[in-house]
């Protein structure tokens, strides 16, 4: 079992940076694919960016280039970088984690998820 646990998230003022962490526990996470989605109010969830276990790394265009995401397999995170900051971009960010290594777009495809953060972008 993986328990992963997001931090990071809060209030910013749009072209702002938040970094977003996602920690897991009870498993190591380098063979691990991670993800986050994000959910606004009203909205289904989506794919925000993935990473495989080989560090190949996968964007949905709403974020290509203002959001990276990274690993660091010594300290069992998950990061997401982001920067310039749109209002849009108001969600609960989730972290999830699929056994099978890939970098995957699809919700379905992961196995364990956390609890979200709420990232709250102002004009």
């Amino acid at each position: 079992q993986v328990r992963l646990v997001e931090s990071g998230g809060g209030l910013m003022q749009a072209g702002g940076s938040l970094r977003l962490s996602c920690v897991a526990s009870g498993r190591a996470l380098s063979g691990y694919g991670m993800g986050w989605f994000r959910q606004a109010p009203g909205k289904e969830r989506e794919f925000v960016a993935a990473i495989s276990w080989s560090v190949s790394t996968y964007y949905a265009d709403s974020v290509k280039g203002r959001f990276t995401i990274s690993r660091d397999n010594a300290q069992n995170t998950a990061y997401l970088q982001m920067n310039s900051l749109k209002p849009e971009d108001t969600a609960v960010y989730y972290c999830a984690a699929n056994r099978f290594g890939v970098g995957a777009a699809a919700d379905y495809e992961y196995d364990y998820w956390g609890q979200g953060t709420q990232v709250t972008v102002s004009t």
